[in-house]
């Protein structure tokens, strides 16, 4: 996953001008070429001290997820589904990580830690006026998807997503319970 999402950033990064975009399935799907210089949504805070902390942040939570990683691996109940969950989260945070810390020297335009997340994937699923009676956006003009994301992002809500639906099957809590009976009965 790591590769692919490096590879088509590169890609994009390389063939493309920054706002330049083409359809794949008609308006549907397009690659569409943008930098997004903070964190989801393209937001900010904090202006360089922000992208520096933003950039630690990720850096910080990637090393605890690859340590949580290994535990897990080593324990034999542990659940594929949650070794791939969190493998997912992992390669898509790393992914942005090397935007974040690369990118901008590698490309010349700002110093390590500064870079900016290569995003190329659109889905403008729906666009047009809102009815009048849709609260708060009514009457606006408004698209359906409108977020453009990379490979990365989209391993980080799979891994998520599957964590949120399958939690229960990945961390079951009764085993969770009778091994906690087991060792204060194993201590008596």
């Amino acid at each position: 996953m790591l590769l692919v999402d490096q590879a088509s950033k590169l890609l994009v990064k390389t063939q493309m001008y920054l706002g330049e975009h083409f359809d794949v399935l008609g308006k549907y799907f397009q690659i569409y070429f943008i930098e997004n210089n903070g964190m989801a949504f393209g937001y900010e805070f904090a202006g360089d001290y922000g992208k520096l902390l933003l950039t630690l942040f990720r850096i910080a939570a990637v090393v605890f997820l690859a340590v949580m990683l290994y535990r897990m691996v080593k324990k034999p109940d542990t659940r594929t589904g949650a070794l791939v969950s969190l493998s997912l989260i992992l390669a898509g945070a790393l992914g942005n990580i090397i935007d974040s810390v690369f990118y901008g020297v590698l490309f010349g335009y700002e110093r390590i830690f500064h870079g900016r997340v290569v995003d190329m994937l659109y889905f403008p699923l729906w666009e047009g006026y809102l009815p009048d009676w849709v609260p708060f956006k009514g009457g606006d003009y408004f698209i359906f998807f409108r977020p453009v994301f990379n490979i990365a992002d989209m391993a980080i809500s799979t891994g998520v997503g599957m964590l949120l639906v399958w939690q229960n099957r990945y961390f079951p809590v009764e085993k969770q319970i009778e091994n906690k009976t087991a060792d204060v009965i194993n201590e008596n």
